[in-house]
């Protein structure tokens, strides 16, 4: 059971001031609240996220990383961005010190309260259909414009620690949807997790979520 978000003490936004592939190795298990004003709280549980670190990733140079998005993913560490893939906004939140470009993307969400709430942003038929993927737990939770460039521990919307997972619950692949630095192992995902994205590595890879499969 969820603790009551008013018990749940948020990350601080020093605390993606780091490195974002070890970061997104850890956030899995970490818990996305996002409090409504008639008193119901939707709330999720990370089971897949990516990293992007431009200091030393080839897809950030390849076209998909403009001007623009690298000044947004530049904000200070902590702050939360959407980045329009397909028309479609998705979540992640800037790592590492203000001016350098690097962020961590959350690809899917558990579920764990307010689903009342989230089947009225996102009527589907099949639960499993709301928050498996970036862009689905955005419109599910309503998310999108007016969080950009909020912290990461605002009171509307905000991401709290969760039960840490072991090395062994972990699975580690290469990211979705791109071609330049798609042999990064920087994809890691909770192993089993029935919420998981449908999107596919760009790059047959899979390993144990070990330390030196970070970096």
């Amino acid at each position: 059971m969820l603790t009551p978000p008013e018990a749940v003490k948020a990350y601080l936004p020093s605390h993606f001031d780091t490195d974002p592939v070890a970061l997104a190795r850890s956030l899995l298990g970490s818990v996305l609240v996002r409090p409504l004003p008639d008193g119901r709280v939707m709330s999720g549980r990370v089971v897949e996220i990516e990293a992007y670190d431009c200091p030393r990733d080839p897809s950030c140079l390849a076209g998909r990383f403009h001007a623009v998005k690298s000044m947004e993913l530049a904000a200070p560490p902590g702050t939360f961005v959407f980045w329009v893939a397909y028309r479609h906004p998705l979540l992640q939140i800037t790592c590492r010190p203000e001016g350098v470009a690097a962020s961590v993307l959350i690809r899917a969400l558990e579920p764990l309260s307010g689903l009342d709430a989230m089947l009225e942003n996102r009527p589907v038929v099949r639960e499993l259909g709301l928050t498996s993927g970036p862009a689905k737990l955005v419109q599910a939770m309503g998310l999108a414009p007016q969080f950009r460039g909020a912290a990461v521990n605002g009171a509307g919307l905000y991401l709290a620690p969760g039960e840490p997972l072991s090395d062994e619950q972990i699975s580690v692949t290469a990211r979705v949807g791109i071609q330049e630095g798609r042999n990064l192992p920087w994809r890691f995902y909770e192993t089993g997790s029935k919420w998981l994205s449908s999107g596919k590595p760009c790059m047959d890879l899979e390993v144990h979520a070990a330390p030196e499969a970070l970096c």
